[in-house]
């Protein structure tokens, strides 16, 4: 499992060399590796669905816990297969769809890199390995929805999402923190295995709050399910892997994967039931407004994710059970639509679902994928559609003590749904021909055969639903925390639950009857749509910006100087309080202890740093500032640190020489700052130079417990050969560190000398700032 996960970002960097290369055939090459991994899960499925786990681990940073450790059980092995599966036919789609793009290597590249993330998320067990593959997954996802990175409103879509999911992302992070704190483990399997005492913890209730919020802006819960349909911005394999199939169920797939873990309490069950209940009928209910075949997509995809979610929060083995088959019918029936979606528009020149119609003599495999996938999402037997509903309706019967919330609100929202459905599988092929920008004709095969995959797997899934039995129970299972059979029928005889999905396509198919009378009705309401929490993002990013804009401008006048007072000035205002409050650090003792000699050096410092300010000519000033860096080097040697001083003797030496070497070249002062100036400065830089002080005295006063004194100290000669430990430090034990820091040093030199060839060339020597000072 490491390996496949390792291997993908291998590939990923690979792909767009691959490309370059092969041209067309790059994306069939590039699909034989996650066919590949799918069919190497696919052994695992007999052993997994008898009850077998499957563990591997590799340390990372094992003082902190962290570690790539991957378990492969029911539900790991789920998310596997369709993040491959769909994965391998995504990239043979945007192989031909993105066909003559100047930038296709690299969307293949992002989509290998984004599976191998996701790949890694689905199968961690270590929460802050996990929560780097989550955030891996929103960096790319950045990426791939901003592609036309040329049009402005694509690159703010992006944004949005990655300020959203990654906003959660933090909250997220903070969560896990406290759950290894509660728990004493970052393992989610230790977790599990002690969750009574994490939910009898202190730290329970914040951090099933923060992990929530994660979960939630992830798989585009209210209020969070704005950015969404943003997202469809991307281009279409985009969509159809990242927003219908794979990434938008990540916070689905957290949900699940802590249920044994911190599922079963009462906020739990209270604020995942309520988000998931209000994110479904939300996104039903603004799905059938919509004519682009993208937003209605998204924005039907937002209310199957409020789906899944109250599912979970539910959190009986009826519900965690038809959790796990919506999460796989949902995947193969919206996968296949996404990429309908994206042929239309290829084919035709228009997502506009009042524009098309009579398509299917002339695109007839891309129709019989169509009228599938639309049949599954409508709930039609003997469809795996019809067989999630089902198991959800009967899960939502049985939601004690909330039925007469959750009953409702499933069977409105499945109502519209219905109709969805069949706006974008089914009008666009039947009916009278609508007038197209595009002659249609029938995709490529590379383009097609995706969506027939898998709108026929519905198909399948639905025709052997007991065949399949056994591996879903594994799946809600591992949801579960113990062993659950979950029995999958296309008949169930006559009862409740059969009613209802009798009423919700008859309802269904009324409101598709009537459906240009509900596009009407949306586009009244409209406005009072406009203020929800999409207008709050706007107002608030503007608002950002205007502050941050305003803030430069109050703090940063265009002078340097002025800049480092207000920095100086803020740290001595904020850091000062905090010392004084903690009184003198036994300052006063300290004095009386003083030695002449120290007192001596002391005077020493203190003239070298006032002749730097007393100087009248650079080279004056730099000669000063040399006396107070030689005093300090003294101090050193009396207080007994050789080797500190003697790498200050060479500090002080070279900094002196390179002053002069750069001075020289420098015309003569003409003008000093105003006298008041001059004063303000010294009071200011005075008063940092005592909080300097007091953080010095405050660092002494704690008892010093350091592992790092005596191994270096033993170390140096033995590992080193060198006897100055200072020195070694620098140059051995951190010598990457301090190579970047001369990397530094070095462009900022290069930066000076230009600036300052600049000015002797440009004849502005000697030129004054404003109000008389120096620049």
């Amino acid at each position: 499992m490491i390996a496949a996960v390792l291997t993908g970002f291998l590939v990923a960097l690979l792909s767009p060399l691959v490309e370059r290369g092969l041209g067309r055939r790059a994306a069939p090459l590039l699909a034989l590796f996650p066919a590949a991994l799918f069919a190497w899960f696919v052994r695992f499925v007999p052993e997994i669905a008898e009850g077998g786990v499957r563990t591997a681990a590799l340390a990372w940073i094992p003082e902190l816990g962290v570690s790539l450790s991957f378990r492969l059980d029911g539900l790991s092995l789920l998310m596997a297969l369709i993040v491959t599966g769909i994965g391998a036919l995504v990239l043979l789609y945007a192989g031909t769809y993105m066909e003559g793009h100047p930038r296709r290597g690299a969307l293949l590249g992002y989509l290998v890199a984004f599976l191998a993330a996701m790949l890694g998320l689905v199968l961690s067990d270590n929460l802050l390995g996990l929560f780097v593959f989550w955030e891996a997954t929103s960096i790319l996802s950045y990426f791939l929805i901003g592609f036309d990175r040329e049009k402005a409103e694509v690159r703010a879509a992006a944004l949005q999402a990655l300020l959203v999911t990654g906003g959660g992302g933090l909250a997220l992070l903070a969560g896990f923190v406290l759950l290894g704190q509660a728990g004493g483990s970052l393992e989610i399997s230790a977790l599990v295995a002690n969750a009574e005492a994490l939910k009898a913890s202190p730290l329970y209730t914040p951090a099933l709050l923060l992990v929530l919020l994660g979960a939630f802006t992830k798989s585009a819960q209210v209020p969070f399910h704005f950015w969404l349909p943003g997202a469809m911005a991307a281009p279409t394999p985009i969509s159809a892997y990242l927003h219908s199939a794979t990434m938008v169920k990540a916070g689905v797939f957290l949900l699940a994967r802590l249920h044994p873990a911190l599922g079963g309490t009462p906020e739990w069950s209270w604020i995942v039931t309520t988000a998931g209940a209000a994110t479904m009928l939300t996104g039903a209910v603004l799905a059938v407004g919509q004519k682009d075949l993208k937003r209605l997509l998204a924005f039907s995809t937002v209310s199957s994710l409020g789906s899944l979610t109250m599912l979970i929060g539910v959190g009986t083995p009826a519900a965690l059970g038809a959790a796990m088959v919506f999460l796989l019918a949902h995947a193969l029936y919206k996968a296949a639509l996404f990429l309908v979606a994206g042929i239309l528009d290829h084919e035709t020149g228009t997502r506009d679902v009042t524009r098309l119609g009579g398509l299917f003599a002339l695109l007839p495999a891309t129709g019989v994928a169509a009228v599938a996938a639309a049949f599954s999402m409508a709930g039609l037997p003997p469809l795996l559609g019809f067989v999630s509903k089902e198991l959800l309706y009967d899960a939502a019967l049985r939601a004690s003590p909330i039925p007469l919330l959750l009953v409702p609100v499933a069977v409105a929202s499945n109502m519209l749904l219905v109709a969805v459905a069949l706006a974008v599988g089914w009008g666009p092929f039947t009916g009278a021909r609508g007038e197209t920008p595009k002659a249609p004709h029938e995709a490529p095969a590379f383009m097609w055969l995706g969506p027939v995959v898998l709108g026929l797997g519905s198909l399948a899934c639905g025709l052997f639903a007991g065949a399949i039995s056994p591996f879903l129970s594994s799946a809600a299972s591992a949801a579960l925390g113990h062993p659950y059979g979950v029995k999958l029928e296309l008949w169930h005889g006559f009862n409740l639950v059969l009613l209802k999905s009798l009423v919700t396509l008859a309802v269904g198919l009324a409101f598709w009857a009537n459906r240009a009378r509900l596009r009407s009705l949306a586009e009244r309401l409209a406005p009072v749509a406009a203020l929800g929490p999409a207008r709050l993002y706007r107002d608030g990013l503007a608002g950002l910006v205007k502050l941050a804009k305003g803030t430069a401008s109050l703090l940063s006048a265009g002078s340097l100087r002025q800049d480092v007072r207000i920095v100086l000035l803020a740290a001595v205002a904020l850091s000062a309080p905090l010392l004084l409050s903690r009184g003198l650090f036994g300052a006063p003792d300290a004095l009386r202890s003083v030695r002449p000699i120290e007192a001596v050096l002391a005077l020493l410092v203190a003239a070298g740093a006032v002749g730097t300010v007393a100087a009248g000519s650079r080279l004056a000033a730099v000669v000063a500032l040399g006396v107070t860096g030689y005093g300090i080097a003294l101090l050193f040697l009396v207080f007994g640190a050789p080797d500190l001083a003697m790498t200050q003797f060479a500090i002080e030496t070279l900094s002196v020489l390179l002053f002069v070497a750069v001075l020289r070249r420098l015309p003569r002062l003409k003008s000093r700052s105003a006298p008041r100036s001059r004063v303000a400065d010294g009071l200011l830089a005075t008063a940092t130079g005592a909080l300097m002080a007091g953080f010095v005295l405050a660092v002494h006063a704690e008892p010093l417990r350091s592992r790092l004194t005596p191994f270096f100290s033993e170390a140096s000669l033995s590992l080193a050969k060198g006897r100055n430990v200072v020195n070694v430090i620098l140059v051995d034990f951190r010598g990457l560190d301090t190579l970047g820091e001369i990397t530094v040093l070095a462009v900022a030199a290069i930066g000076v000398f230009a600036l300052v060839k600049l000015r002797l060339s440009s004849g502005a020597a000697g030129a004054a700032g404003p109000k008389g000072e120096e620049r």
